[in-house]
């Protein structure tokens, strides 16, 4: 009884959830990725590029940190605008998958600084999952791909 209800609700309500679960997603990506790349709240592409040298990315920083901010603001707008939204979850990520592996390696820290960091390597992880629901499911109803 209690399913049938919920999916009557969801299947009612359907473009305004997805449209939710797509700001909700947008919240946590697009000033992160707005940060990096203007420096406007956020380290800049300078402090950014610093902080991947930091962490061992091989290659030249600077170029790492212009692709890695530009993919994480321009795919997190896409996917609140409902544009491209597949391709821009897919892209999403894997940038995910990078922060995760870069960014919160908790095998890898003093213990005081291991529950930190394992919290945020699980919240990737979260993420990714919801990155791939909005990949297989799509933008919904209220979307540019729908228009």
């Amino acid at each position: 009884m209690a399913s049938r209800i919920l999916a009557s609700v969801a299947a009612r309500n359907e473009g305004v959830i997805l449209l939710l679960g797509r700001l909700a997603i947008g919240v946590l990506y697009v000033p992160s990725g707005f940060g990096k790349l203007t420096g406007i709240h956020g380290p800049g592409l300078n402090g950014f590029a610093q902080y991947l040298a930091g962490k061992g990315v091989p290659g030249p920083a600077i170029a790492w940190a212009v692709v890695a901010a530009a993919v994480e603001f321009v795919a997190s707008a896409a996917i609140v605008l409902g544009f491209q939204t597949r391709l821009a979850a897919l892209l999403l990520a894997a940038f995910t998958v990078g922060a995760a592996f870069i960014g919160h390696q908790f095998w890898a820290v003093p213990a005081d600084q291991y529950q930190n960091q394992y919290i945020h390597f699980l919240k990737d992880l979260a993420m990714i999952g919801g990155l791939l629901y909005v990949f297989v499911r799509g933008a919904g109803p209220i979307s540019l791909d729908r228009r």
